[in-house]
């Protein structure tokens, strides 16, 4: 079997993809209910990623008397700390994601209002735009930007 870091997030929630009943409103409470079990295995999965490196980091370190090995030992531990960073922010935004649905506002673009829709959220669960509103502001950040 694959590890579980290879794995979509349906598959490492173990859920199928939402298949949504006739005249079911949007973000029923079943909705809200798988996407709550797809957040909560994805942040699981983070928090044991940064578990599992501080523990390897701790293990690792060691006091090279070779500059050069020191260096690369500091590289990786570099490294390892700034994924480690983006993956502490993903995880705030899970827990900010997860506090929507207690809510009752998550599913919604906060531009316009509109559905997200249930495939987008399954692609990309702690989006918080359509995908209309979301090509419009990379098409204003890239021209404020570049």
């Amino acid at each position: 079997m694959a590890d579980k870091k290879s794995l979509g997030l349906l598959a490492l929630a173990g859920v199928e993809p939402y298949v949504e009943s006739k005249n079911e409103e949007y973000m029923s409470d079943e909705q809200y209910d798988h996407f709550r079990k797809i957040l909560e295995a994805w942040r699981n999965q983070l928090r044991e990623e940064v578990d599992r490196t501080m523990s390897h980091m701790q293990d690792e370190a060691a006091n090279f008397p070779d500059p050069v090995d020191r260096a690369s030992q500091e590289e990786e531990f570099a490294l390892e700390l700034r994924t480690r960073d983006r993956e502490r922010k993903l995880i705030k935004k899970i827990e900010k994601t997860l506090t929507l649905i207690k809510s009752g506002d998550f599913g919604f673009c906060k531009t316009c209002g509109i559905e997200i829709g249930i495939r987008r959220l399954e692609a990309r669960p702690t989006a918080d735009q359509c995908i209309d509103c979301k090509t419009l502001s990379e098409i204003k950040e890239k021209q404020l930007g570049g």
